[in-house]
């Protein structure tokens, strides 16, 4: 099949091993002192090794490919740990559709943002809200950030994601606190910029877990 899958530049690769310490499929091997793709169907396109590249060695490309096999990543997983393959499936309960979850971390052009339902909350949301997985997770693509620890104005990366992409809706989830409005402001001014009509709504979640609308 045709698809979304890591390429490493042997050439820019400085050996450092960020990108296999991040790949938590086991994809992604040392080999000779260099990063390998070790088997096409443990990577799932999704890049989490991408950002902890120093030298940007890795990319994505399309090609033909195997397609990714999760029971097979998961008993690789299993068996490098030296555990019994009678497991439960990974991420089990989570709603986490994707890694990296950081507005800052995941890459513009990430294959989960085509088509995706995009979620844009502040961090602090799942420690206040005890239901934020099944409630506003389910079926999104997470975005996570916090403008005040960050420092940054989001909506630059938030534009380029949204006019870059096919995003089908946006929720945005913050917290009743004046810093959490940077968040929203920059996700709104975001949308604007992008000059796309797209569905979107906001929740806002109180310091003791309510729902205020």
């Amino acid at each position: 099949m045709i698809r979304k899958i890591i390429q490493i530049d042997e050439e820019k690769c400085n050996g450092c091993g960020a990108c296999a310490e991040a790949c938590h499929e086991g994809a992604i091997g040392m080999v000779n002192g260099k990063a390998k793709l070790l088997r096409d169907d443990y990577c799932d396109g999704l890049g989490d090794c991408l950002p902890t590249c120093p030298t940007g060695a890795i990319s994505f490309v399309e090609r033909e490919a195997a397609a990714y096999d999760e029971k097979a990543v998961q008993e690789n997983m299993r068996r490098k740990n030296g555990q019994d393959l009678s497991y439960a499936p990974l991420g089990a309960g989570s709603q986490l559709g994707q890694w990296p979850c950081q507005i800052k971390l995941i890459p513009i052009n990430a294959p989960c943002f085509d088509g995706a339902r995009l979620l844009i909350a502040a961090d602090c949301c799942a420690y206040a809200y005890a239901r934020m997985h099944g409630d506003f997770m389910r079926g999104k693509i997470t975005l996570i950030g916090c403008p005040k620890l960050d420092g940054i104005d989001y909506s630059e990366k938030l534009t380029q994601i949204i006019q870059d992409n096919n995003i089908q809706s946006v929720t945005i989830v913050r917290m009743e606190v004046p810093c959490c409005g940077g968040l929203e402001s920059a996700a709104k001014r975001a949308l604007q910029a992008s000059g796309k009509s797209i569905p979107c709504e906001v929740a806002t979640i109180s310091v003791d877990g309510k729902i205020l609308g």
